[in-house]
């Protein structure tokens, strides 16, 4: 365990599970609240607005913000489980803010934050909670994400492709605390851990997101990754591929006029893996 309310926590719901301990009307209301406001917040506040540079996106890629200020519609739609999904996330917040208050965990709920870098870059955000003078955000995970993203710090500012490291940073500075982490619930088993920021650079954050800023405000299109070459057994096979970190964009069409996504080509397996090919040269398989 990496956090002192990890082990109270426990130890409630540890009683819980011994009919020692209980959950008080105040905080059912409460939890009740927060899960009514995410309600309204999903499914009757309108989505589509101007774009701004917020907290929740200053640690994305810059071609997929380009992307999101001027061609918006061009973004692959979201499915129609999309926003069940959100709400998932919002009631497991909600829970576990409500877990937190009955153990005895004393934290301040975030409210909306200014940080001012300077040269119109005014950015808006809401932390989820700040405990002991650091400030954390709440993130519910699949299991994958609980076991492979969030397995620590390193791991997680290493592939930081939904800039939840800039996020956490951009609280610090404009809510005037230290970074403190994320609390990660796996949503398909209910466990929580505490992932702490250990070496958070929080002023380097801060040059990158001016810059970001200017570039934005310059306007001119440029990619932030190269197509890779595909290998098989090691061997390359003259074909191209998008890396990790574009096959995940919504605007990867876009951006890659005359993307084929296709079963592997060299592959022999009888379900071969997806592949977003950039450039197809070979059909072969390479020996």
């Amino acid at each position: 365990m990496n956090h002192p309310a990890e082990l109270k926590v426990h130890q409630y719901l540890s009683n819980l599970k011994f009919g020692d301990s209980t959950l008080s009307e105040e905080v059912i209301e409460q939890i009740v609240e927060d899960v009514r406001n995410a309600l309204v917040k999903q499914f009757v506040e309108k989505r589509d607005g101007p774009f701004k540079l917020r907290m929740s996106n200053i640690g994305r890629s810059y071609c997929q913000l380009w992307f999101d200020k001027n061609k918006p519609e061009t973004a692959i739609p979201h499915s129609t489980n999309f926003v069940i999904n959100m709400m998932i996330g919002d009631i497991v917040e909600a829970v576990f803010k409500g877990l937190l208050v009955q153990s005895g965990v004393a934290f301040e709920n975030g409210t909306n934050v200014t940080m001012d870098l300077g040269d119109g870059c005014v950015i808006h955000g809401t932390p989820d909670l700040i405990i002991d003078g650091r400030v954390d955000d709440v993130k519910s995970a699949s299991p994958w994400s609980y076991e492979n993203k969030f397995k620590d710090y390193d791991t997680l500012a290493d592939k930081d492709s939904f800039g939840y490291v800039a996020q956490l940073a951009g609280y610090s500075k404009a809510a005037k605390v230290k970074p403190g982490g994320w609390w990660v619930i796996n949503k398909a088993t209910g466990e929580f851990k505490y992932v702490e920021a250990t070496s958070i650079p929080v002023e380097d954050t801060l040059q990158s997101t001016k810059q970001l800023h200017k570039e934005l405000e310059a306007n001119e299109f440029r990619r932030c990754y190269d197509a890779i070459e595909e290998t098989y057994r090691k061997k390359p096979t003259g074909n191209l591929v998008l890396g990790r970190e574009c096959s995940w964009c919504s605007y990867r069409y876009a951006c890659w006029p005359g993307l084929e996504e296709r079963p592997s080509i060299p592959s022999k397996a009888e379900n071969p893996p997806m592949v977003s090919y950039v450039k197809i040269v070979s059909k072969d398989v390479h020996e």
